[in-house]
């Protein structure tokens, strides 16, 4: 069960960042003219910055490399080519794919170190909860534990006289 709500759950993930990205390009498609395509790079690098705050790893990769493929095939002339006849155009492009490559790693990084570290806490927290019992059951042990080894040495004493009734 688990499992699938995994799955459905990275399913819904890799939707979330083909959608963003799509929205965020449809968008800049329309004001194109208006627009530098520096400026929409920015835009689709902000949108990959702040997917990779919630999307697991490859579901930001996919929208990295989407998001690239996108600002060339769409904003950087010539239109509809993969083909960038600047220099410029090709350094902005690929700076752009490593620093969207680079924020979705390091804050893929980031996530697991945490939840490591949850996984920590929560162990030394069941630590310090299982040592509270322990000393709290061996309180509870020791004190009728006391009260029978205390009578067992009254009995034996001889110096005592116990009735046999009481004995």
């Amino acid at each position: 069960m688990n499992s699938i709500l995994n799955q459905i759950k990275i399913k819904n993930q890799y939707l979330i960042s083909v959608l963003s990205v799509g929205i965020v390009a449809s968008l800049c498609l329309f004001i194109r003219d208006f627009l530098d395509y520096k400026i929409v790079g920015y835009l689709l690098l902000v949108v990959v910055s702040v997917l990779s705050m919630f999307l697991a790893i490859k579901p930001l990769l996919l929208s990295a490399i989407l998001s690239a493929l996108i600002l060339n095939f769409f904003f950087i002339q010539p239109y509809y080519t993969f083909h960038i006849s600047d220099a410029e155009d090709s350094l902005l492009l690929v700076l752009f794919f490593i620093i969207a490559l680079v924020n979705a790693v390091l804050t893929h990084k980031i996530r697991r170190a945490e939840k490591i570290l949850q996984v920590k806490e929560v162990r030394v927290n069941t630590m310090k909860l299982y040592n509270a019992l322990l000393d709290s059951l061996s309180h509870e042990l020791r004190t009728p534990i006391s009260t029978i080894m205390g009578a067992i040495d009254t009995i034996q004493s001889k110096s005592v006289h116990i009735s046999e009734e009481n004995k």
